[in-house]
């Protein structure tokens, strides 16, 4: 069952990205890999401008996902599933959600909604191949690098080195 998550849900949702970004290892660029891959605290402050959404069954949360609205876009952050759910469906269900996620719906930032649009962006590691491949099955379709690498300087706070590794899918708008 998909159900929005608060800060109470941080310790889990924590765990669950460290968890399922083991799949990252030796496949990002070393400089880009850190212990942990995210920090409770640092995730507690991207929970400040996002909201999660979680996939909670019998064990707990088995897989997040956030939205985070802005001017202009909103973007798909922080996407995960546990590596031993992985394969049911958890991820697109959540997507699923996201894509249909009503903006007037998202009444926790009514300031940062109002400035968001209908374009939906995704940012990933360009080694991450499954993960684009998640996305495109989904509707998503990867942007040129150029137009990638001006996004990523936009709207993701990310390091340098880890936007010159990355990349930005949007969301076919015949597809929302």
């Amino acid at each position: 069952m998909i159900r929005g998550c608060t800060l109470d849900d941080a310790v889990r949702i924590c765990f669950v990205v460290n968890e399922a970004a083991e799949a990252y290892r030796g496949v990002i660029p070393d400089d880009c890999w850190h212990e942990p891959y995210m920090p409770l605290d640092e995730l507690r402050r991207e929970m400040a401008g996002m909201t999660f959404f979680g996939w909670d069954g019998v064990d707990g949360l088995a897989g997040v996902m956030g939205r985070q609205p802005l001017e202009g876009v909103t973007l798909v952050r922080h996407a995960y599933v546990l590596s031993t759910r992985q394969g049911e469906g958890i991820g697109g269900r959540l997507l699923e959600y996201l894509v249909g996620y009503p903006p007037s719906a998202d009444r926790l930032r009514p300031t940062l909604q109002a400035m968001s649009s209908g374009r939906l962006l995704v940012g990933t590691w360009q080694a991450a191949t499954w993960a684009v491949r998640f996305y495109e099955r989904h509707g998503f379709r990867r942007l040129g690098d150029a137009e990638s690498q001006e996004l990523l300087r936009r709207y993701w706070d990310i390091p340098s080195r880890q936007r010159e590794t990355s990349l930005v899918l949007e969301l076919d708008p015949s597809q929302s």
